[in-house]
């Protein structure tokens, strides 16, 4: 079986600008294709993400797939391969909205994923739930809003299997892990 890491997007992959959606926002964290380089031998990439600014009207659906794609494409031309985007685009609770295991589900089942052998990496607590809630090892960025939200994490006694300050520390875990 496959191994996958799930990304979650804004504040993990590239910086939080508060509903980033403008092609001229979108900024990759120093780190993250390095540290892409280090995993893309042993794991597929996908990418899970909230985007209730759609929800809210802060942009259109058309503006993400233009954004998203940007980022892909910056990737991809330094051979980095993400299989695919899995996005929610609503407010309030939903069966898309991270903490649901919803996408993880659909990609296990297509993709045949190995769940106790993957990755989910993120700034938010609901990543971290996501991922344990499918059996997933976690990481959590203190980058993004990851320390905003890192004493909700203690609070709700939810314990990432790394904690840390940026995604190439990540990806050197996960590859000693390995």
């Amino acid at each position: 079986m496959k191994k996958a890491i799930f990304l979650d997007r804004d504040g993990t992959l590239i910086e939080d600008s508060d509903y980033a959606y403008r092609i001229e926002d979108l900024k990759i964290y120093p780190g993250v294709v390095e540290g892409l380089k280090l995993l893309q031998n042993d794991y597929l990439f996908f990418i899970i993400t909230n985007q209730s600014g759609i929800g809210k009207g802060f942009y259109t659906t058309k503006d993400f797939h233009r954004f998203n794609n940007s980022l892909l494409e910056q990737l991809k031309n330094q051979n980095i391969i993400i299989e695919r985007t899995y996005f929610c685009p609503h407010i309030g609770n939903c069966e898309c909205k991270k903490p649901s295991t919803k996408y993880i589900e659909e990609i296990v089942s297509e993709f045949g994923i190995n769940l106790a052998e993957s990755w989910v990496v993120g700034d938010h607590p609901s990543d971290i739930i996501m991922g344990k809630n499918v059996g997933c090892k976690t990481a959590y960025l203190l980058a993004g809003h990851g320390t905003k939200h890192f004493q909700e994490l203690e609070l709700k006694r939810i314990n990432p299997t790394i904690i840390a300050e940026d995604f190439l520390y990540v990806a050197k875990q996960i590859n000693y892990r390995t």
